[in-house]
């Protein structure tokens, strides 16, 4: 098995940020699901070189209860 850099087959797989205009990705958590050869499926996570170990499991558990729930951004009216 050989390591290879994400960029291109996160690409491939159709993955998208909404990011704006001055909007500055610091840190990034990938979870791959993987079919090998013979049909097994295995799950790899890998994470940018900058990613502490707090913030990692701050990000897994902000994206599970995302994906649990939905996520509403708050409204920044003062109203």
């Amino acid at each position: 098995m050989a390591e290879q850099k994400l960029g291109s087959i996160i690409d491939a797989l159709g993955t998208r940020a909404d990011l704006d205009e001055g909007d500055l990705p610091t840190d990034a958590f990938v979870i791959l699901k993987i079919v090998k050869a013979d049909g097994t499926v295995s799950l790899v996570h890998r994470r940018s070189e900058s990613l502490d170990w707090i913030t990692a499991l701050g990000m897994i558990t902000a994206a599970q209860n995302i994906e649990n729930s939905g996520y509403t951004e708050a409204s920044t009216d003062d109203t």
